[in-house]
């Protein structure tokens, strides 16, 4: 019943609460509202340290994994599974009551996916916008600088943001750059390029 009212709650906090970061896909639309709930129910922090707490403890222990990603397991089993997460780990109530709603709708396998999400949006409420910079080669620190630089000054970052940048290899992109700042992205890859290309000898023809 709890976990049905803090659903309910959740619904009710995301169209209220409007997210620093639009997240699309399942894992993104439970994070989100995840983070609408902290912030009207709790803390975005308590919420993602308790997140991390699971994540850290699911890389540790296989088991943990096995038991959250089982789909055979019966309600009775998934609430026990969180009633000893929430206990070993110390969770906030906001984190126990949206793992209950996980549990209830079978998407405790996707909890890893929806952490991920959450550091998203925790990182845009404390300021940090996260750019990924995707290249066929690693790039040097020079090269890395200079585009933080370059980001940095951009609008995509805005006054008093703070960057934080990492740099992805992906040969398949030929050359060039992808660049995904928040929600945004730049392709500037060689294969975007060549598939531009083609669809307009496409059309032409």
């Amino acid at each position: 019943m709890a976990s049905r009212l803090f659903a309910r709650s959740m619904a009710s906090a995301a169209k209220s609460v409007k997210p620093p970061v639009q997240l699309f896909g399942v894992d993104g639309t439970y994070a989100t509202a995840l983070y609408s709930a902290s912030v009207q129910d709790s803390s975005v922090e308590a919420s993602y340290n308790g997140l991390k707490k699971i994540s850290e403890l699911v890389q540790q222990d296989p088991k943990v994994n096995e038991f959250l990603t089982n789909p055979a397991l019966s309600r009775d089993d998934r609430k026990t599974v969180i009633d000893t997460l929430a206990s070993s780990l110390k969770l906030d109530k906001t984190i126990v009551n949206f793992l209950s709603v996980l549990s209830e709708n079978n998407r405790l396998d996707e909890l890893n996916a929806i952490y991920k999400n959450f550091g998203l949006l925790f990182d845009a409420h404390q300021g940090v916008v996260e750019a990924t910079i995707t290249s066929s080669k690693a790039l040097d620190s020079k090269i890395l600088k200079k585009l933080q630089t370059a980001i940095q000054k951009s609008s995509f970052v805005g006054d008093g943001k703070t960057l934080k940048i990492s740099n992805q290899v992906n040969p398949d992109i030929l050359g060039g750059l992808i660049v995904d700042v928040g929600d945004k992205t730049v392709d500037l890859s060689i294969a975007s390029k060549v598939a531009k290309l083609n669809s307009a000898l496409g059309e032409a023809l």
